[in-house]
């Protein structure tokens, strides 16, 4: 199972609406993250480079990179985020509304065969150096074997959209302890994404994301919403009553789901008010 912290409104987006909200990670606490990966790609080229006095290269490729990190928001990705971890204290506080939300368990298997095209499901992975990383011996020997730098900028275009995304599944070995799982749309990878963007309106900002249909992605695959979802957490802090949950999920015509709803056994304290 993989399981996705939220709070009442986002699930009953998911639950009533079979829509599951993909935002832009650079909205997200991971920001920080994608950066940090893309710098550490684009630095450890650079330095080998120097280190083989390639001058002319180097400074050609130094402009390519800087170019491109300009380019940041139009190399967004878009994500929900899940987790191995059942009923987990931290995931709680820092995605589950401090407790008060709830929990949803997916069926890993079948998250993974709902992905395609430009939509993948990665496993994220926690590193510091990115000198080790596949994709800087690639840069660097795309650059290294051309004749001239501007006859490889098609394929150097080409690994740097697969850098992109790969970055979004991209965290600081701080994170490790999450075992994040990501459900990811890279909407610059193609212009065939079917899926239209949308915005959320509040009185602090717009938001963009993208919203899947799930409904639509479950037939697909011959299955029910019902069949993804494996098990509904109500949150240690949470007010929820569980007969009215209930009630809701018989409404929504999830009636099967009801049993599947169990309350947190997380010690987590209630929020002082």
């Amino acid at each position: 199972m993989l399981y996705h912290y939220t709070d009442f409104a986002a699930f009953d987006g998911i639950i009533r609406c079979g829509e599951l909200r993909l935002n832009n990670i650079l909205n997200m606490n991971d920001a920080a993250e994608m950066r940090l990966f893309m710098n550490g790609i684009c630095t450890a080229v650079i330095d080998r480079l120097r280190a083989d006095g390639e001058t002319d290269k180097l400074y050609a490729a130094q402009d390519f990179f800087r170019h491109e990190m300009e380019q940041e928001f139009s190399y967004s990705a878009y994500a929900a985020c899940f987790s191995l971890h059942r009923d987990d204290a931290s995931q709680w506080e820092r995605y589950g509304h401090l407790g008060q939300g709830v929990c949803i368990a997916f069926h890993e298997d079948l998250m993974q065969k709902m992905a395609s095209g430009v939509i993948s499901f990665q496993e994220v992975y926690y590193q510091e150096d990115m000198r080790g990383h596949h994709l800087v011996d690639q840069f660097y020997r795309l650059i290294k074997g051309s004749g001239r730098f501007e006859s490889s900028l098609p394929k150097m275009q080409a690994l740097m959209n697969e850098a992109w995304v790969n970055s979004a599944a991209f965290k600081h070995p701080s994170f490790a302890s999450e075992r994040e799982f990501r459900l990811v749309a890279s909407p610059f990878i193609s212009d065939e994404f079917a899926v239209k963007p949308q915005y959320h309106i509040s009185q602090e900002r717009i938001k963009k994301y993208y919203p899947l249909d799930l409904n639509r992605m479950c037939g697909i695959l011959n299955m029910q919403l019902s069949d993804l979802v494996g098990e509904i957490i109500i949150g240690p802090t949470s007010s929820q009553s569980l007969p009215i949950l209930q009630d809701y999920l018989t409404d929504c015509g999830l009636s099967v789901l009801k049993g599947r709803i169990v309350m947190s056994d997380c010690p987590l304290r209630k929020p002082k008010s």
